[in-house]
């Protein structure tokens, strides 16, 4: 059983190039009626003010800390995305699944994040929700 009063802190890696699909997905989400979700991410509207990656990474990291749930957007630019795979890897050194997720219409997915993911979803709100409930710490 789940309660339906939680919300659940959500981390979702992307790639700043494709910020339409991290909206559109936080969209999908917010549109889920008794799902509340805060979102933890780092995103290009409100970016980490330093170029120093260890700086940039401790902030992330504190982020993931916060997080219950890593969703991994895996479009095929994930594979290329060294910011991603580090968020991944982060998230499952602290104890974090990570659920990959099938942008809308694509077939083939980032191996990177299928390497990584608990379990893969297609881009479809219930099995979204579904994944969240079921793999998010509790």
């Amino acid at each position: 059983t789940y309660n339906k009063d939680r919300t659940y802190p959500i981390f979702i890696s992307h790639c700043w190039d494709y910020d339409e699909v991290l909206q559109n997905l936080k969209n999908l989400l917010d549109s889920r009626g008794y799902f509340p979700a805060a979102y933890t991410q780092v995103e290009k509207s409100h970016p980490i003010n330093s170029y120093y990656a260890p700086a940039i990474k401790a902030q992330i990291t504190r982020r993931l800390e916060d997080s219950d749930i890593v969703l991994a957007i895996a479009g095929l630019y994930a594979s290329h995305s060294d910011w991603m795979i580090w968020e991944m890897d982060k998230a499952k050194e602290l104890g974090l699944n990570v659920v990959g997720v099938i942008p809308w219409g694509q077939e083939r997915i980032s191996q990177e994040v299928y390497n990584r993911s608990k379990i893969d979803v297609r881009w479809h709100t219930e099995s979204i929700v579904s994944a969240i409930r079921r793999y998010a710490k509790q």
